[in-house]
């Protein structure tokens, strides 16, 4: 984390001023389209796929080098690639970040316990953590991801991925919920149900029409007067959280994240710079270099460039989408560039900071109140 904060200043003047380029810290790797679920929000496993192989993704580890902080590899379900855990130990060895994220719907339980397993033991020194996607609970559940038994079959393997912490002190386990217009009136019960479950860290992130997920037109996003109360609930739970338990700093930048969440959805801009394709990016089964999922527009493919990110990362097509980016021509509440954006605000990392201390929840609904 200090070696990060010190690069801080060169990625503000990459931003600024496009000098010096430098590779992203942060990484999303969508390791297949390939989905056992059938979401009402989300249609990735309708896309086609022409998945890299682990050889390929080592290619592409090894040329990257230690410059990653974060890596999430998701899909599709990315445990339907039976050799996920080699491609992840890949990255591991070459670039060592201090945190890997996998998604999963939680179906395949005995191929999710072993990979985890063959993860956190290949990878001891690095955070390992695996969200089990849950959106409601028992049959509401199962309509909701369009697979009858799914929440049967993400408990199984919930409990499961439970008893392997002992033994894994690097693994951090955690709920996720997508809020969408399916749920976000039953989302107080459903934040009771699941936390019950008692999961290291809780984390919700707002159901989007995605180009990487084939939504565009889907009316799947709550209003912002829906979510608003939500986001403030989850921003006093989050800063709590904050205080104690082994996911601290995550739970702070959650609680000042659905505060930006509920801004954007307000104001419908950047409420603070964007940095996807400076500090974050994303990486398509395929090979093409996106600067986030949002847009999910391909500046380079990885297998036409000797599976070299830099040289895309430096090109003009890059540069292009970053202008358009800079020139704020969109805006969205997707989390994992959030948290790279936060970070490199300071008045928002200042923020977060202050919520590692005790007592801060207790000034939480002031603050909250001073927005819209």
């Amino acid at each position: 984390m200090v070696h990060l904060l010190a690069k801080l200043p060169f990625f503000w003047s990459f931003h600024r001023f496009g000098w010096p380029i430098l590779l992203p810290f942060s990484l999303v790797v969508s390791v297949s389209f390939r989905c056992n679920s059938r979401c009402q929000t989300c249609g990735v496993w309708r896309k086609p796929s022409d998945d890299m192989s682990a050889a390929e993704w080592e290619r592409v580890f090894a040329r990257v080098g230690r410059t990653l902080v974060y890596i999430t590899f998701t899909g599709g379900e990315p445990f339907l690639r039976r050799d996920l855990d080699e491609i992840v130990l890949s990255a591991y060895r070459h670039c060592r970040p201090a945190v890997i994220t996998i998604p999963t719907n939680g179906l395949l339980t005995q191929r999710i316990v072993e990979g985890v397993q063959q993860i956190c033991a290949g990878a001891p020194h690095t955070q390992i953590g695996i969200n089990l996607s849950l959106d409601e609970v028992g049959e509401r559940h199962d309509v909701l991801r369009g697979v009858p038994g799914n929440w049967r079959r993400a408990l199984e393997t919930w409990h499961a991925l439970k008893a392997l912490q002992p033994r894994y002190p690097n693994l951090l386990l955690t709920v996720h919920t997508v809020i969408s217009k399916f749920n976000v009136a039953r989302f107080y019960e459903l934040y009771a149900d699941l936390t019950a479950l008692q999961p290291d860290s809780y984390i919700t992130e707002i159901a989007e029409e995605r180009v990487e997920l084939d939504t565009v037109g889907w009316q799947i996003t709550p209003t912002a007067t829906e979510y608003a109360p939500l986001a403030d609930f989850l921003t006093r739970q989050a800063s709590r959280a904050a205080q104690r338990g082994p996911a601290r700093l995550t739970q702070a930048f959650r609680a000042e994240y659905y505060q930006l969440a509920k801004r954007i959805l307000f104001e419908r801009r950047q409420v603070i710079p964007c940095y996807a394709g400076w500090a974050s990016g994303h990486i398509a089964p395929n090979g093409d270099v996106w600067s986030c999922c949002m847009r999910a527009e391909s500046v380079g493919n990885l297998r036409a460039h000797q599976y070299d990110l830099r040289a895309i990362w430096q090109s003009e097509p890059m540069g292009q989408l970053r202008r358009s980016i800079y020139r704020q021509e969109c805006a969205c509440p997707m989390a994992n560039a959030s948290y790279a954006n936060m970070l490199l605000h300071l008045p928002t990392l200042q923020r977060v900071l202050r919520r590692l201390w005790p007592g801060h929840d207790r000034t939480e609904r002031k603050s909250e109140n001073s927005h819209p």
